[in-house]
């Protein structure tokens, strides 16, 4: 944690302030957290990717479970925490125009405190490139790594605190059923918000909700965490 907080510290007051932002508080969307929340959640999770890579053996490890851990780590709560260590919601609370109930919602919810510290990583990242911030990535969220290893929740569950952070939730619809009575194959697919993300079969419901959850899981971490290239450091 004392590495991320040295370089959010550091970071050029244009950045530093843009990371906090609230969308609420100026008139053009571009000059809130938004899109560096965006660049942020990619460089979390490739760091996050990097590390357990090595750490974890290929033969135990594969890449469901890595999914799952990954994902944990990395989720809306675990954001949450690692907000408040780095003392976020303070932060928000003296950038804000006024001390309005509104505003101090916004310092408490896990949703907004999730996408400040995406954003303060992804400002990190534009001020000092990618290897610099990784490493400050990988300290700060080492407890909340450990536990998702001691400690992981399942499919389900990775996938709906990941949707939380949109604002979603996730429905399970069988799709199909086969087989005699004694030896059923269910065929489940995960819905959002009416959009078919993805499918899973098992032996049974539950076995299948959680295949679809973790096609769903993998096939979002995929999209929104692209191999992101070094940027030229900033001067600062």
């Amino acid at each position: 944690m004392d590495q991320l907080r040295q370089l959010f510290e550091n970071l050029p007051d244009e950045l530093a302030r843009q990371s906090l932002t609230h969308s609420s508080w100026v008139e053009r969307r571009s000059e809130s957290y938004e899109r560096l929340a965006f660049l942020g959640d990619s460089v979390l999770g490739l760091a996050i990717t990097t590390h357990l890579w090595p750490r974890l053996e290929a033969d135990v490890f594969g890449a469901g479970r890595l999914t799952k851990i990954r994902a944990q780590a990395v989720s809306g709560r675990s954001c949450r925490v690692v907000a408040e260590r780095l003392e976020i919601p303070d932060r928000i609370r003296a950038l804000a125009p006024e001390p309005t109930p509104a505003n101090e919602s916004l310092a408490r919810t896990e949703r907004v405190l999730a996408s400040v510290i995406e954003a303060v990583i992804g400002a990190c990242y534009l001020a000092y490139g990618y290897d610099e911030t990784a490493r400050a990535v990988v300290e700060a969220f080492a407890p909340e790594v450990d536990q998702a290893l001691d400690d992981p929740a399942d499919f389900k569950s990775a996938l709906q605190e990941r949707l939380a952070r949109r604002g979603a939730t996730v429905a399970y619809l069988v799709r199909s059923e086969d087989g005699p009575p004694h030896d059923r194959t269910f065929e489940v697919a995960a819905v959002v918000a009416g959009e078919e993300l993805a499918r899973g079969t098992g032996r049974s419901k539950k076995d299948a909700e959680q295949a679809a959850a973790a096609v769903a899981l993998e096939a979002m971490l995929a999209v929104t965490e692209p191999l992101v290239a070094p940027a030229p450091a900033e001067e600062h």
